[in-house]
């Protein structure tokens, strides 16, 4: 086959350094958009972007000219200097050194979606320990509880 074809569907959650609770409204939708332009100058298109005050959740189809780490570490690497330029309270900004990456089927694309939208909501009920503990799960993904919190 002379083509290389590809449609890879990734949910990617990471946290802020030491799950602190700094992504603020004030600056939340500028960021999702700033994660939209990465992604689509690496060619990872965007689905949905969201998440809570402590961490993040990216939805978008995965390039097939970039590995899940290098897009790790393209986003993490220009949003956390893009927040560091947000005020003085973000000078010490870092995002957490671990993510979660899950592959979603076409078929479950409206549900990841309408999940990300609902964060404040889902986590007025859940700390993101136990979401993120409930994706493992989910997903069938072995872990170690001792790096959690990095």
């Amino acid at each position: 086959m002379p083509q290389s074809l590809t449609k890879l569907y990734l949910h990617i959650v990471f946290s802020t350094k030491n799950r602190v609770s700094c992504l603020e409204d004030s600056i939340t939708p500028e960021l999702y958009k700033y994660f939209g332009g990465i992604l689509n100058n690496i060619e990872c298109t965007p689905v949905k972007i969201g998440g809570y005050y402590d961490h993040i959740h990216i939805l978008c189809c995965l390039s097939k000219k970039i590995t899940v780490i290098k897009l790790l570490e393209e986003i993490k690497k220009s949003t956390s200097k893009w927040i560091k330029t947000k005020g003085i309270q973000y000078s010490e900004f870092h995002w957490q050194d671990g993510y979660g990456a899950f592959t979603v089927s076409p078929s479950h694309i409206n549900n990841v979606t309408e999940y990300i939208e609902r964060q404040h909501e889902h986590h007025d009920k859940k700390v993101f320990r136990d979401e993120y503990v409930e994706l493992l799960t989910e997903n069938e993904v072995d872990y170690d509880e001792r790096y959690f919190l990095d």
